[in-house]
């Protein structure tokens, strides 16, 4: 009985070895690897051999994290609060940093992206949060990247995703758009009136020095009055377009 259990340990102790002793790693992972608790080097990808008892191993992933960076309570720089939201795009650059200089480089690149979007956002205006939101997403992005390379850690991107604004202050902002659509529906409307009013001062001034315009406007009208199915028509007649025909004419003879 003894001699069947042994190999059967040994068979055991020895599948407990190479799991032990023998990792894979994928491409876009890095071993960070320990002997002794002092640090030895980074290896990867690919297979990895391990001394069990004397080498540790800690993988990390060189692949983009998107990270999710809770809603935050923002008073802006005119003491309006808002409620903001972003996400922050990042990837380890160098492992050994990522694992030594820092606990948890994913927990600490979440509340260092929290209390900056605080900060930052803390100082703008509101109407620059709602309009300026790229140049605030380079800001935040350097900063953080700025406080995350002595981890290892780049910092891609920072977006913001969501802008929440009090009842009131939506209901004061629509207010202002209306008022803004108002005065410019005004200036338009001054605008085509100074213009209708200059043409016509333009075309008075022609009529005046060739009265002969006014006689064509004049038959113009009626025949545009014509072209309506009317049964009758009542229009004035100016004197002046028959004047050549009611002047009394001079005979040779007359004096």
């Amino acid at each position: 009985m003894e001699l069947l259990l042994s190999p059967l340990i040994i068979i055991l102790l020895a599948g407990m070895f190479l799991y032990s002793a023998v990792k894979i790693l994928k491409e876009y992972e890095r071993g960070v690897i320990f002997m002794l608790g002092r640090f030895w080097r980074v290896k990867g990808p690919g297979l990895i051999l391990l001394v069990p008892g004397v080498q540790k191993m800690i993988k990390v992933s060189l692949r983009t994290v998107v990270l999710d960076v809770p809603t935050q309570d923002i008073i802006t720089r005119d003491n309006v609060s808002v409620k903001v939201s972003a996400v922050v795009y990042f990837r380890v650059l160098d492992s050994q940093k990522a694992i030594i200089e820092v606990e948890d480089y994913l927990y600490a690149t979440s509340q260092l992206a929290q209390t900056t979007l605080r900060s930052v956002l803390g100082q703008a205006d509101l109407d620059e949060l709602l309009s300026a939101r790229d140049k605030l997403n380079q800001d935040l992005q350097r900063i953080l990247d700025r406080h995350t390379e002595p981890w290892g850690v780049k910092i891609a991107t920072v977006e913001m995703k969501h802008v929440d604004l009090p009842q009131e202050m939506q209901r004061a902002m629509a207010k202002q758009a209306e008022a803004e659509r108002e005065r410019r529906a005004k200036v338009i409307h001054a605008e085509g009136e100074f213009q209708a009013a200059q043409k016509l001062a333009d075309a008075a001034e022609i009529i005046s020095v060739r009265p002969a315009a006014l006689q064509l406007r004049y038959l113009q009208t009626l025949t545009e009055i014509a072209t309506e199915k009317n049964s009758t028509i009542i229009f004035p007649l100016p004197v002046d377009l028959l004047s050549p025909f009611i002047s009394p004419r001079k005979g040779p003879d007359k004096e």
